[in-house]
């Protein structure tokens, strides 16, 4: 008899194991799961033409925020500009896997491009950055991917500093007219 229990409960475990495996072998990357999502091709060509493929193909894990095919078709995005594309395909990647549920309690979480997406839950709706979640926990064998309406842009830090310093020289020539007390140009 006690043979026989130990037989089953080797059995059973093995047929554990083998089912574990076979979860395992059937989950695909997050590459390979945008590539087969008929809205979610441009990502994966884009992803491809950045040279992140084989980054997000990696171990991970990995959290994405995933535009769709009409949100990339509502922007204009230099694909030949490789180092902009990586740096916008960054900010919609997070190191580690967040669930909708993980998502829910947070305000904010660091991009790999190294910045900030706003996380805004209203009622049963939310937002990453300015884009709406439309589907969320698409598990993947390295992480997890939640669609969005949108294509988020990071903060560019060149630009900011272009318009900090036109700012500056503006207030610089209006304080100058009213030094002068000239308003003949008012």
């Amino acid at each position: 008899m006690m043979k026989k229990a130990l037989i089953a409960l080797i059995f059973v475990s093995m047929l554990s194991i083998g089912m574990s495996a076979a979860e395992d072998e059937e989950m695909m990357t997050i590459v390979e799961t945008a590539a087969i999502e008929d809205n979610l091709s441009t990502l994966a060509a884009a992803v491809d033409a950045a040279g992140l493929a084989e980054t997000l193909n990696g171990e991970g894990p990995f959290t994405v925020f995933a535009p769709t095919d009409e949100a990339f078709a509502s922007v204009e995005i230099d694909t030949n500009d490789t180092d902009s594309l990586a740096n916008i395909l960054k900010y919609h990647v997070v190191s580690g896997e967040y669930t909708e549920a993980d998502l829910m309690n947070m305000t904010e979480i660091e991009t790999l491009e190294g910045g900030d997406l706003s996380v805004e839950v209203v009622d049963s709706s939310m937002m990453v950055g300015a884009a709406n979640v439309t589907a969320t926990n698409i598990f993947c064998s390295n992480g997890v991917i939640h669609v969005i309406d949108a294509v988020l842009m990071p903060f560019d830090e060149e630009l900011t500093m272009e318009v900090e310093e036109i700012v500056e020289e503006v207030v610089e020539v209006i304080q100058d007219i009213g030094d002068d007390n000239d308003t003949s140009l008012i």
